[in-house]
């Protein structure tokens, strides 16, 4: 193999990526400090669900809008195509091209080549559904012409290493927080099978981590009965390697379940390994406060590091667990599979996070949607972007103070744009409220759930 001894031209400093599961998330990824964000039109794009969220008009703002802001935005075209759908998928690359994005995501070589020949102005990316794992293919797609790859999550560290040491010109992106999948690098078809719905088509229904009950076959009837209870394992004959499985009463059990990915407390190994250009967000179908706060911790860490501060590990996990998550595992990038067994969740689909959402602030910071439950003289402490200006005022309406180095809301009164007044209100309720003063656009109220009862981060 030839090894490529150019000079890098890789950034100084590691781009952060956020998911653009629609306009209004692009946004919030972006004021809170995501460098990058990627999303798509199409059933092209393995944002499909998300993708409805966009058509062209809207995509086409949405690549102005990043712009503006002097940031950039990859567009997802990492499906994978049949034959009766190339006419489109041509046209498709025609059109997506004229917006001018930064970067197309590609997941095949065929595609690579048709996108290369019809819009060589825009740098290409490769899929991590390509599951790039060492450097014979990484050149492969190098010289076809790839600038950027987006690593297979079983990816690691080392390998990384190895790859950007024999193709220095090569970017490597990898993903540091997000949704896992049980088969390798999204390579399933447990819900093609299941739901008819393809995950690489951006259709996956997640049936691995659908609640799965326990039955055996009473021999007499031949019938399938409910378990009763025993503990239950299945075995490998070959190795002798004995599994138990779990059930709880009435729920069932999480056969499938992998816990989602988190590396906020290896950012300092990830970049000194001088290897990784950019980092990545899962999260296209996740909530806009999923997108904040990963956005914003993460940007955080990347701050702290850069700015040669001390990285809060423990910090940055404080406000990731405030996220609903199916527990935490820091993947395959730092530890090999078989060095540990606690990569997946046999207890829940999903736990709730340590906070509840309680409203969203309008792009004019005047006004919030709730999205919970609000009643007057209840505090509720305000997430915003990182370096936002906060103004502290109290008023007939309500307070902004600071407390303990956060920043907290309280109403008086609960009273909506169209003067009418509340004694209290909950999610569904589309009226904006009236906040005291403005905050800034896009932020979160939150309060603490007292009973939080969380997954093991398994972060070793």
């Amino acid at each position: 193999m030839q090894t490529h001894t150019t000079q890098s031209t890789s950034p100084k400093h590691a781009e952060l990526l956020s998911p653009a599961g629609s306009f209004e998330k692009l946004k919030i990824a972006l004021n809170f400090g995501a460098d990058v964000v990627y999303g798509g039109v199409s059933h092209f794009s393995l944002r499909t669900r998300a993708g409805k969220e966009f058509d062209m008009q809207t995509f086409a703002k949405a690549v102005r809008y990043t712009h503006n802001l002097g940031k950039k935005i990859y567009v997802t075209i990492n499906g994978f195509p049949f034959n009766a759908q190339l006419k489109l998928l041509e046209s498709h690359i025609e059109k997506m091209a004229e917006l001018e994005p930064d970067a197309f995501i590609i997941a095949t070589p065929g595609v690579v080549k048709l996108a290369k020949s019809i819009a060589p102005h825009i740098p290409l990316h490769l899929s991590t559904q390509a599951n790039v794992l060492n450097v014979l293919d990484a050149e492969v797609f190098y010289e076809m012409g790839v600038k950027r790859i987006v690593c297979a999550r079983e990816l690691s560290l080392k390998d990384a290493v190895e790859i950007k040491k024999a193709l220095p010109d090569l970017e490597l992106e990898i993903f540091v927080h997000g949704s896992m999948c049980f088969a390798f690098s999204g390579r399933c078809l447990i819900s093609a099978l299941q739901n008819g719905r393809v995950p690489n088509r951006g259709s996956c229904a997640n049936d691995c981590r659908f609640d799965y009950e326990y039955f055996v076959r009473d021999l007499q009837s031949d019938k399938l009965v409910p378990f009763d209870g025993r503990e239950f394992y299945v075995k490998n004959p070959d190795n002798g390697v004995m599994m138990r499985l779990e059930e709880e009463e009435g729920i069932g059990t999480h056969i499938f379940n992998s816990k989602d990915l988190n590396l906020a407390s290896h950012i300092k190994e990830i970049l000194d390994s001088n290897a990784i250009d950019a980092l990545k967000i899962e999260g296209r179908t996740k909530s806009a406060y999923y997108v904040a706060i990963t956005a914003r911790t993460y940007k955080e860490a990347l701050d702290d590091y850069y700015g040669a501060r001390k990285l809060q590990d423990r910090h940055y996990q404080d406000e990731l667990n405030t996220l609903k998550n199916r527990g935490f595992t820091d993947g395959y990038i730092i530890h090999r599979p078989f060095e540990k067994s606690n990569t997946q969740n046999h207890q829940t689909a999903i736990s709730e996070g340590s906070y509840q959402v309680n409203a969203q602030v309008s792009e004019c910071g005047t006004k919030a949607l709730c999205k919970f439950s609000i009643f007057p003289n209840e505090p509720k402490q305000i997430v915003a972007p990182l370096d936002s200006e906060v103004v502290c005022v109290k008023n007939d309406i309500g307070e902004i103070y600071k407390e303990g180095g956060e920043y907290y809301l309280r109403l008086f009164r609960i009273v909506l744009e169209n003067g009418k007044e509340l004694d209290s209100i909950h999610s569904g309720n589309t009226n904006y409220f009236l906040l005291p003063s403005a905050l800034p656009p896009l932020s979160f109220l939150r309060q603490k759930i007292e009973i939080f009862h969380s997954q093991p981060c398994a972060l070793n």
